[in-house]
C-alpha cells in the first residue's frame, strides 16, 4: 500500500508541475479571466463585502476601488490559485516523501516545503520570461505558504493515523 501511495503521490506531483508550467508559459492576455467574470457575473455579487477589503501586495494597493470590481475579482482567485495549488504540491511532495525520513518529523515538513518553494521560484523565473507577465517574490512567498500548509496537513494526518494503529 505505501508503494502504491509513493508512486501516485510522485504523478500527482509530476502532474501539478505541469499545469503550473503550462499555466506560467501563458501570457497574461491568454489567462484573464477578467472576460468571463465582467460576462457572467454582471451584478457584480458581493461588491459591497468586498469594497471594504483591501490590502498592500507587491508593492501596489489590491482594493475595489483601485482595481474595479472585475480586476480585484481576478486577483482574488489567481492569489487563491497560487495558494491552493502549491498546498497541493506541497502535499503531494510530503507524501511522496514522508517514508524517506523514517522518524524525523522536522525533516518529513521541511524538504518537501523547501522542495516546493524552489520550483515556486523556478516557476516564477520561468513566467518572468513569458511575455506580459513579471516574476513577484510575493508569489513566491504566497506558493511557499500554501506548500507549508499542504506538507502540514499531510504529517498531522499521517501521525494521527500512525498513533491510532499503535493503540
Amino acid at each position: 500500500m505505501r508503494k502504491k501511495i509513493i508512486h501516485w503521490s510522485w504523478g500527482l506531483v509530476i502532474a501539478v508541475e505541469l499545469v503550473l508550467f503550462y499555466s506560467s508559459s501563458m501570457t497574461y492576455k491568454e489567462q484573464t479571466s477578467v472576460p468571463f467574470l465582467e460576462k457572467y457575473f454582471k451584478n457584480e455579487p458581493f461588491k459591497d463585502s468586498l469594497s471594504s477589503i483591501g490590502f498592500y501586495y507587491g508593492g501596489k494597493y489590491q482594493s475595489v476601488e483601485n482595481d474595479g470590481y472585475f480586476k480585484f475579482v481576478e486577483f482574488i482567485i489567481r492569489k487563491g490559485a497560487h495558494f491552493s495549488i502549491y498546498l497541493l504540491l506541497g502535499a503531494f511532495l510530503c507524501l511522496a516523501l514522508y517514508w524517506c525520513f523514517k522518524q524525523n518529523w522536522f525533516l518529513r515538513v521541511f524538504i518537501p516545503w523547501m522542495t516546493a518553494t524552489g520550483l515556486a521560484a523556478f516557476d516564477e523565473f520561468h513566467q518572468g520570461l513569458t511575455g506580459g507577465r513579471s516574476p513577484m517574490v510575493q508569489d513566491v512567498i504566497l506558493d511557499s505558504a500554501g506548500a507549508i500548509v499542504g506538507s502540514l496537513i499531510v504529517v498531522l494526518i499521517l501521525f494521527l493515523i500512525e498513533r491510532k494503529k499503535a493503540l
